[in-house]
């Protein structure tokens, strides 16, 4: 069988009560496809006009169906009609063999099966009928295409708009404003993309108890230079903070193996002679967890080249964000991480942590800037599989 690309669209109102971790967690671990793609659209009325248009005109969708979600994305998708800020929407890709099918089946119909939670619907979205049997609330949670040719035509559309109504959405109609207001870089590490499962959903769900908005999204594949550049000042600190540990762990294998005694001055010899060393191997080894290579055995001219592993950058808005998501997050030991923080329930060790945080606006601005959460792969992609 030949690989699909399949799209689901989680809804503004879906964002907005933070259900975005539910759903991600759902497809993914209902469908066993891989999420190869993911970014934040503010709709302008044009796309939001050609998309409610595209679903009218969907043969592969029953006249209610058409009617109900084209009336639908003409009243939840517009820019409020108060202020003109725009609504956020977020696009997730998902690769893998029969992707379309697999996504409705995990997504489920409209109206049907609102008694149970089998799909994504059933538990995210609304079918509120009254005593004449007609719709009075209608909320379907997120919106897929309902067949290969609907998600290519619908997909074709929305990357046409991808460069400029997608990005880092910061001034959506949900998002606040004011001199507290920042913006904050958060990772979700690739031990968590190992195979499809809901730990990325169920992080992102922790996270939402901050309170702040996601404003943009993206399936990165960090490259060994911009892993370099990332993680370049936790080299230095490598190096000077593990002099110890590698004076103490000679000092013991040298009593091990020859039952010599280390004099405190030739210990402090060591550390000084080979913590450098065992700092940098643990910088390389935090460039392969990140990158899928060693950065001392990738020749030059492949350091720009995407990684071999997958991480899903999120950038969250508002107050106080570095310090509440840093709350959220726990300390990089896992062991030392309260309970119900990200890394004390989904981290190994100090390297598997399950998610980065910056750790000050500073560093948040300087990390942004080298994944770029902003860049649009998701015209790529489209282009990739409707050239």
């Amino acid at each position: 069988m030949s690989k699909e690309l399949a799209f689901a669209l989680i809804n503004p109102y879906t964002i907005a009560k933070s259900r975005t971790g539910g759903v991600i967690g759902r497809l993914m671990s209902r469908t066993g496809l891989d999420l190869v793609g993911a970014r934040m659209f503010g709709p302008s009325h044009e796309l939001v006009e050609q998309y409610a248009a595209c679903i009218s005109a969907d043969k592969d969708l029953d006249l209610i169906e058409r009617q109900l979600l084209s009336a639908y994305v003409l009243g939840a998708y517009l820019p409020d009609s108060r202020t003109g800020r725009r609504r956020r929407v977020l696009m997730l890709l998902f690769e893998g063999d029969e992707a379309v099918q697999k996504i409705i089946k995990a997504t489920g119909h409209i109206g049907t099966g609102l008694e149970s939670a089998e799909t994504v619907r059933d538990t995210f979205g609304d079918y509120v009928l009254d005593e004449h049997g007609k719709v009075s609330y209608f909320e379907p949670a997120v919106l897929i295409g309902a067949s290969a040719e609907s998600v290519k035509t619908a997909l074709q559309l929305w990357a046409k708009f991808s460069p400029t109504d997608g990005g880092i959405i910061e001034t959506a109609v949900d998002v606040t404003s004011g001199e507290q207001r920042q913006k904050t870089l958060v990772l979700i590490k690739p031990d968590n993309f190992r195979f499809p499962s809901a730990r990325p959903g169920n992080i992102i769900d922790l996270f939402s108890g901050s309170g702040l908005r996601i404003v943009a999204a993206k399936v990165h594949r960090m490259s060994v230079a911009e892993a370099e550049q990332f993680y370049g000042p936790v080299q230095a600190v490598l190096r000077e903070k593990l002099k110890g540990v590698v004076a103490e762990k000679a000092a013991k294998a040298l009593n091990t193996e020859l039952g010599l005694e280390i004099p405190e001055d030739i210990k402090r010899a060591l550390g000084e002679s080979l913590g450098p060393l065992y700092g940098d191997n643990q910088f390389f080894q935090i460039i392969q967890f990140m990158t899928g290579q060693m950065p001392n055995h990738c020749p030059a001219t492949e350091k720009k080249q995407p990684g071999r592993e997958r991480c899903l950058a999120l950038v969250y808005a508002g107050t106080n964000a570095v310090e509440k998501i840093r709350s959220i997050l726990g300390p990089t030991d896992p062991s030392k991480a309260q309970p119900g923080s990200v890394r004390r329930e989904f981290g190994r060790d100090v390297m598997v942590n399950a998610a980065h945080a910056s750790d000050s606006p500073e560093n948040a601005a300087r990390e942004i800037g080298i994944v770029k959460p902003e860049e649009d792969i998701i015209s790529l992609i489209v282009k990739r599989y409707y050239a």
